[in-house]
C-alpha cells in the first residue's frame, strides 16, 4: 500500500496533509467510488477537529474525486480518461513554458534539470520510487518557474496537487516493472534538457510531444483498473 511522502508534506497545513493521504487512497482505488466518506470518522483517524478535515474534503472535490452531500462525501474517483485530461493541459502548459525559456538565457536552468535528473538517477539506484517522483515533478516544476509567467505557475499549482499523486502511483509501477523502464523514464527528461539546451522551438515541440504520447501510454498501464461507477 502506497503512503504519501513525508517530503512531500513539509510545511503543508493539516487540512493539505488529510487531503493529499485521502486523494492517494481514492486513486489507488482503497477508498473506492460510491463510499461515503464521514468528517467525524476522518477527524477520528487524525486525532484532530473536523475543521482541517472540512478543507481537505474541500480540496478533494475542487479536483472532481468526490461530490460534497449532507450527508457526507461520495467518492466519484478517476476514470482513466480523466487522467489523460489532466495530462492534455498538462502538456499545453509544459510546451508554453519550454518554448518561453527557449527565448532566454538557458544556461543555469539546463544545469539545474541537469542536477534534478542525477538527483533521479541516485533514487533509482536505491529503488527508492517516491525519491524519484519527487525530483520527476521538480524537475518539470523548475521549467515552468523559469518561464517566469504568473498565470502559467498559478494554472499549475492549481494542478500540483493531483498531478503529485498521480506521478506517485505511476513511478511505483513503473519501479515495479523494471530497472530498464526506470531508466527510459530518466532518458525521456535527458532528451528535454537536449531540447530546451538547442532552443530550437521545432525540436522542443517535438519532444515535448514525445514525451507525453509515451506518459500517456504510461498512464493506461498504471491506472486500466479505474473507473468512475456507472
Amino acid at each position: 500500500m502506497l503512503k504519501f511522502p513525508s517530503m512531500w508534506l513539509k510545511n503543508a497545513s493539516l487540512g493539505d496533509q488529510i487531503a493529499n493521504e485521502l486523494r492517494l487512497r481514492i486513486l489507488e482505488n482503497q477508498i473506492k467510488p460510491g463510499e461515503v466518506l464521514s468528517e467525524n470518522n476522518i477527524a477520528g483517524q487524525y486525532g484532530t477537529s473536523r475543521s482541517p478535515v472540512r478543507d481537505a474534503l474541500k480540496a478533494l472535490s475542487l479536483d472532481g474525486l468526490i461530490r460534497l452531500e449532507r450527508m457526507g462525501a461520495v467518492v466519484l474517483g478517476m476514470s482513466l480518461d480523466d487522467i489523460q485530461e489532466l495530462y492534455d493541459i498538462r502538456e499545453m502548459i509544459e510546451n508554453f513554458a519550454q518554448q518561453k525559456v527557449s527565448k532566454k538565457n538557458v544556461r543555469l536552468l539546463v544545469q539545474e534539470l541537469r542536477q534534478n535528473i542525477d538527483k533521479m538517477e541516485l533514487a533509482a539506484k536505491y529503488d527508492n520510487h517516491s525519491e524519484f517522483a519527487y525530483y520527476d515533478l521538480l524537475f518539470h516544476e523548475t521549467i515552468v518557474r523559469h518561464a517566469e509567467h504568473k498565470r502559467l505557475l498559478n494554472l499549475w499549482n492549481s494542478m500540483k496537487p493531483l498531478l503529485m499523486s498521480v506521478i506517485l502511483v505511476t513511478t511505483e509501477r513503473v519501479f515495479a516493472q523494471s530497472a530498464e523502464h526506470v531508466h527510459w523514464v530518466v532518458s525521456k527528461h535527458q532528451r528535454i534538457v537536449e531540447a530546451i539546451a538547442s532552443q530550437n522551438d521545432g525540436l522542443i515541440t517535438k519532444t515535448v510531444g514525445r514525451y507525453f504520447d509515451d506518459s500517456k501510454h504510461t498512464l493506461t498501464e498504471s491506472f486500466d483498473d479505474v473507473d468512475r461507477p456507472k
